[in-house]
């Protein structure tokens, strides 16, 4: 059985949403960071993790890899050839390394400053939400006159990029309505049926 470890609101949305799109039986299991359960498959207690008949993996990059690999006949893999391999793995690296990082002064500004005055951790929120609009842009801007973000149609990479925008809309004070491309794309996927599933189980469970 795959077994899929996450935390609500986090990066595992992704995928806990390509399990569902997938559409094969999964189990899904709520931890909390840092828990023993947790700790007990991924020692660095951080969702998501995938535990696959005994194959245990982490880092939503790699497990959104593994599962197109590993079910073609869904189709979430951007399309077929070097190319189109190409682009999953640059959007991919896009995400972790570029995006998601981008959050991190936004959700834990003592990691970036020894100064713990107000006033000093909100200077280090409003520079994590720069960056954020930056990458943001950089998106939208990929995104004018598509649907999904690689040609292959819609792909584990619309929902690693998910997650991160429920996070900006949240975050930023202004929202997205500067991104209309990147809005778009969060009102395409919200409006799935699966993905309306999985937020509701996951909001349940709070």
């Amino acid at each position: 059985m795959t077994t899929l470890y996450y935390a609500p609101g986090a990066c595992s949305l992704a995928p806990h949403i390509v399990l569902e799109w997938i559409g094969k039986p999964y189990e899904e299991k709520r931890v909390g960071y840092q828990s023993p359960e947790l700790l007990a498959v991924n020692p660095a207690g951080a969702v998501p993790v995938l535990d696959d008949d005994g194959f245990v993996l982490t880092q939503a990059g790699a497990i959104l890899h593994y599962l197109a690999r590993k079910h073609p006949e869904a189709r979430l893999g951007g399309g077929e050839g070097l190319r189109a391999s190409a682009e999953l793995d640059r959007w991919s690296s896009f995400f972790t390394g570029d995006l998601h990082p981008s959050f991190f002064p936004i959700f834990m500004p003592y990691r970036y400053t020894k100064d713990k005055s107000d006033a000093a951790q909100e200077a280090v929120r409003d520079a994590g939400r720069d960056l954020v609009r930056k990458r943001l842009k950089s998106l939208n801007d990929h995104l004018e006159g598509r649907e999904w973000i690689l040609d292959g149609g819609r792909s584990v990479i619309d929902a690693y990029a998910f997650p991160m925008i429920r996070w900006a809309k949240g975050m930023l004070p202004e929202g997205i309505g500067a991104y209309p491309n990147l809005e778009a794309l969060h009102d395409r996927i919200a409006s799935d049926e699966k993905v309306k599933a999985v937020l509701a189980r996951e909001a349940a469970e709070n």
